[in-house]
Order: C-alpha cells, then structure tokens, then sequence
C-alpha cells in the first residue's frame, strides 16, 4: 500500500483531499512501472487505445495536437525534446496496471474513473493547466518537474487558437521534483505544469471523476458548467464500494437526489467503456461457466452498494441489479473486491457470469 511518511491515511483526507497539492515521496518504494515508453508507444498503434501526441514547449507556445491511432513512422519523424504520448484508459485492458488502482482504495472505487499514462521526451510537455478532478500522479520512470499555482484558474485563462486547453497566465506557487515511486496529488481548480527533465520519463495518472451538476441533475438543474460535486470528509475507507449517506447528503445540497438515482449516476459508464464491455461480451459468447475459478469483474465496469436498514442495494454499470435471496456478505465482499470464487458463492457468480461482466483468473 501507499506509504503516506509523516502522516496518515487519515490525515491525507482530512487534510489534503480535495483541499491543497501533496507530493508524497517514495510512495512505492521501488517502483518499476509495468509498461515501458516503448511498450506505451505500441498500445498508442492500437485502434482500442484513445491516444494523443502532443507537441511544443511553453517557451514558444508552439503547440501541436494529434489523435491515434498512429503508426511506427509518427514516431521515426518526431524529434529528441518536447513531445508528449498520452494514452487513456490503460486499466481497461492491462492487468497490471488495473492491479495498481487497489493502491488508491482509501478513496471509494466508485468514484475513480482511469489510468492514464504518458510518456514525455526531455523537454514534452502538455503545458500549464487546470481540471475539475483529483488525480494523483505516479512517475513510473525517469524524472518530471512539477510546478504548481492556484492563481488565474478561470475558463478565460486559455491561449487563444491552440488545440490545447492550455493556460494564458501561470505563476508557479510550487515545484518539486519526481522520481520513479513518488505520488503527487492535486486536488481540483490546481493549476499544474510538468516537464519531463529527462528521456525516459513516463507518468501514470490515477483520475478520480468530476460530478457537473448538469450531468447528476440532467433537466432539474439550472446551475452553471462550473458547478461541481464535493465529497463529504472521508475517514479510512474499508468498504471501497460503499455508498455512504454523507455522499449522498452532499449531492443534495446541490439539488434533488435520490439515493438510487445518485448510484446510478455514479456507477454509469462513459461511452470508451461502454464499447469495451460490448467488445468483452461479443467474445465471451462462446465460453461455459465452470464452478471452481476465481472470477474477477471487468476493470471497465463500475459497481457500488447503499445499504438501507439490512437491505444491500447493488448497482452495477448504471443500473440496480436483481440481488434477492443472495448473502449480504457474499454482495459486500464481491463488490469491494472484485473477485468471487466460484465455489463458494456459485449462485452470485454464475449470474454476473451470465451478465458478462466477469473473467476467470
């Protein structure tokens, strides 16, 4: 797990979610990153993968923006300094790096969204901005510098004719030096700037969503783009699905919500997850359940519970599903796991099985 150094778990809640930056170093001691910036560069070869490239330096503001998939020559024509790779949603489809997103389960799952990881030449760069999500950001290899700032995050705050949201105005508060293993946190409306400081440097973003109210309310909100959900004071998570009631109480302070309706908005999935479940189903077509694996469910599917009086509420990819007559333990510990054996609980793993949404391991 996370090793926080001079504080806690809890402390990093109470004090830094959603509050200010925090550069915890030597977080992973030891850390080697799963995929390399060459591996990175082939999964950006693939039609799956959503990828960018982006070039330029905030020295010229010269900045480019490309789309993959791309192919060997993009890279042959590139040169050594100020470039970027970005490929999202790597968790969907490689297990390691699913793996890692346990790391971060102090937070609730329900509301993570993907790993993203980049891969920057000396120099690359995606130029100072803001976003409306937490995300922690693990280096994998080489060195990056970070610079942070709190001032001049507002939407008029942008190059003019730049495919890039890339701030106008940006006055470095911090900056700090990172290192395979060190985890930096920034919190939402943080301006940041990072600059790869040498030839191998990849990054891997952890991306906790951002709640518009025009997306949770729909047509019963009147509240601005601007206008975002905030979690309520966490304390040390042991039910990473759990739905707690203060969530739900502060979507409400926002507008109307019920418990239910905020479940399934929290556990609905984006369209890249949407094709890649379809995808997973169109193969699984042929394949028999068996009792006796260990089953895990998909790293694109989102799940999460409400637990009202002793009634365990299941909501899975944006919909309730059917529990009844199932143990409330057997639900709990699946869903904040993610796994099942298939001989201790064959009645619950054979319906999500037959869902599709489960893998044997």
């Amino acid at each position: 797990m996370i090793h926080f150094g001079k504080i806690s778990e809890q402390e990093f809640l109470a004090d830094y979610w959603q509050k200010k930056p925090l550069l915890i170093k030597q977080a992973l001691p030891g850390f080697i990153s799963p995929i390399s910036p060459e591996e990175l560069a082939g999964l950006s070869l693939e039609e799956e993968f959503e990828s960018r490239l982006i070039t330029g330096s905030i020295q010229t503001q010269q900045w480019s923006l490309s789309s993959g998939p791309f192919s060997n020559s993009t890279f042959e024509t590139l040169t050594e300094k100020d470039w970027t790779l970005l490929v999202q949603g790597v968790d969907r489809y490689i297990d390691e790096i699913y793996d890692l997103v346990k790391q971060f389960d102090f937070i609730p799952r329900w509301r993570f969204d993907d790993v993203m990881i980049s891969y920057a030449a000396t120099g690359g760069s995606v130029g100072p901005h803001f976003d409306y999500y937490d995300v922690f950001l693990l280096q994998g290899s080489g060195n990056r510098r970070w610079e942070l700032s709190t001032q001049f995050c507002n939407l008029d705050n942008y190059l003019k004719g730049v495919p890039l949201r890339i701030m106008d105005k940006f006055t470095p508060e911090q900056s700090f030096e990172v290192e395979p293993g060190d985890i930096l946190y920034i919190p939402p409306k943080v301006a940041h700037h990072g600059v790869s400081t040498s030839d191998d440097c990849t990054t891997l973003s952890f991306g906790y969503r951002s709640y518009n109210t025009q997306e949770m309310f729909a047509k019963t909100s009147h509240n601005t783009d601007d206008v975002y959900y905030q979690d309520p004071a966490w304390s040390v998570n042991k039910e990473p699905a759990l739905i707690p009631n203060t969530a739900i109480q502060m979507a409400n302070k926002l507008s109307t919500i019920s418990d239910t309706d905020f479940a399934k908005f929290v556990t609905n999935l984006d369209s890249s997850a949407v094709q890649i479940l379809q995808e997973f189903e169109y193969n699984q077509q042929d394949l028999k359940f068996k009792f006796g694996p260990t089953y895990q469910l998909h790293p694109a599917c989102k799940i999460a519970y409400l637990k009202q009086d002793e009634k365990i509420l299941v909501f899975l990819n944006g919909s309730l599903i059917d529990t009844q007559g199932l143990d409330s333990v057997d639900l709990t510990d699946f869903c904040n796991r993610r796994m099942l054996d298939a001989n201790s609980s064959p009645v619950l793993t054979q319906q999500l099985f037959d869902l599709n949404v489960l893998y044997e391991i």
